[in-house]
């Protein structure tokens, strides 16, 4: 059976609904309905799909490093720097020329690397 796409990511945080209100205030994402685990935590959906999946521990643990970051392909360029500056969130912007596409790319709270990825139509249209 061959691979379709990535569903979800996970991330482990000391502050799921600090964590969730990152996401919702400054990306625009939302949060939706998360099965009745017995752990606390939050689903944050982009649309109707729950892209994002926030567990909270007492502390973190140790990981692989492995993964850099994770990216969004987004709309709405203007809005979201807006959300990022309001909010005081560092970023740095990169023009990719080849592949006309702005990334920009920023910390979450919990020190997860994320990339906005814009095309050009969508930094065109603001």
């Amino acid at each position: 059976m061959p691979l379709e796409y990535i569903d979800h990511y996970n991330v482990v945080t000391t502050d799921a609904a600090a964590s969730a209100k990152f996401y919702v205030d400054v990306l625009g994402l939302r949060i939706g309905d998360r099965p009745p685990f017995p752990f606390p935590g939050a689903w944050v959906y982009a649309a109707d799909k729950p892209v994002l999946h926030l567990i909270e521990r007492d502390k973190i643990p140790e990981g692989t490093g492995r993964v850099d970051h994770v990216a969004f392909r987004c709309t709405g360029y203007g809005e979201i720097k807006g959300r990022l500056e309001a909010a005081g969130v560092d970023y740095d912007e990169r023009v990719v020329p080849k592949f006309n596409l702005t990334q920009l790319f920023l910390q979450s709270p919990d020190g997860l690397k994320l990339e906005l990825t814009f095309s050009e139509e969508a930094v065109a249209a603001g």
